[in-house]
């Protein structure tokens, strides 16, 4: 059950004045530029044009130790025939298990880790690598997708949309033995997932929704209840029982395509800024986030310099955001808790 009203409030702030006090003050950005989850040619140049917008600049203005690791170095295979109409197995599969190694090692050593995509199938290295170091994380996945399609649910086969469908046990059932991703084994709880800004779901993907019981908020409920009252019960329904870590996956289509153009698969009708850059401020603020994703951005896709450059300086808001840059009025409120210091490896048992 969701905690709610003022108790909710003063176990966040908590949460936040305790955890702000332990988590990394050092960021690792890792730049994964991949496309074969996917068809569309560009996404894979989103590392780039987001650095170019002054992510590094940004990151380094707000007191962090900032550590740009650069990019990994895919490989494509050239025999990666499709597998029950799943495109480019073995490619997306390897260079997930490369990310999935390189994000585990960042957080291990004590960085907050932000992976720039790169397409979202790159969650499924990003998380899992995460999960190594920190196996009791909560995923908060910002999406006008679900990405919870199996391979017998997916219209396209495209595995940008099926990443959550690896990480889930209470699929590992339901899912085939996927050439290229047999070092996956699956490591998150239904419970453990919240989604917030759907509005394309696949009918698949709304039947295991329903059935798994996974927190989620389309963005009618958004407009339904406010933007305020959906990150309190998200963030409840994953800090109620206890602290943990916070895992970000973050796609840019779950803005609007007026501010977030240069994008493979925009629906209209998504996040508008204030909302967006509020959800971020509020996981901010909790001190738990340990690691982000933030993908999608195609540059090639953009219809003129300027969509390109407003989705890419949309992505650099987001992740500053998510690592403290605040708007007046948008701190964590702890007065009157004593300061609790903990050691970051405790968020990570």
């Amino acid at each position: 059950m969701a905690l709610r009203g003022p108790f909710s409030r003063l176990l966040r702030a908590q949460l936040g004045h305790t955890g702000q006090q332990s988590r990394a003050q050092s960021v690792a950005v890792l730049g994964a530029p991949f496309s074969r989850g996917q068809k569309r040619a560009g996404v894979e140049h989103g590392p780039r044009v987001i650095r170019d917008a002054g992510l590094i600049e940004r990151l380094s203005s707000l007191d962090y130790s900032v550590h740009d690791f650069g990019d990994l170095s895919f490989s494509h295979l050239e025999q990666d025939e499709p597998y029950m109409d799943v495109k480019f197995p073995r490619s997306v599969g390897g260079a997930n298990q490369l990310l999935s190694g390189a994000v585990s090692r960042a957080v291990g050593a004590g960085h907050t880790l932000v992976m720039l995509g790169g397409d979202h199938s790159l969650a499924v290295g990003s998380v899992s690598g995460h999960a190594r170091q920190c196996p009791d994380l909560g995923l908060i996945w910002v999406d006008a997708h679900a990405d919870i399609n199996t391979p017998m649910t997916s219209p396209s086969g495209n595995l940008h949309g099926q990443p959550v469908a690896f990480m889930l046990k209470e699929l590992q059932d339901k899912m085939p033995g996927i050439p290229g991703f047999q070092w996956v084994k699956p490591f998150l709880s239904s419970r453990d997932l919240v989604y917030i800004g759907l509005r394309d779901v696949d009918p698949g993907e709304y039947h295991l929704l329903k059935d798994l019981g996974i927190q989620y908020f389309t963005m009618r409920d958004i407009d339904r209840l406010g933007i305020q009252r959906v990150m309190e019960v998200t963030l409840d329904h994953l800090l109620a029982r206890k602290q943990r870590a916070i895992h970000l996956s973050f796609d840019i289509d779950a803005f609007d395509p007026s501010l977030a153009p240069a994008t493979g698969t925009p629906v209209n009708g998504g996040l508008t800024y204030r909302e967006g850059i509020y959800i971020t401020e509020e996981i901010h603020n909790t001190g738990l986030l340990s690691a982000m994703d933030l993908v999608e951005v195609n540059p090639v896709l953009g219809a003129s310099r300027e969509a390109v450059e407003a989705t890419a300086s949309l992505a650099v808001d987001v992740i500053a955001s998510s690592l403290g840059q605040t708007r007046e009025g948008a701190h964590a409120s702890a007065d009157g808790i004593p300061a609790q210091k903990k050691d970051t490896e405790q968020l990570c048992l």
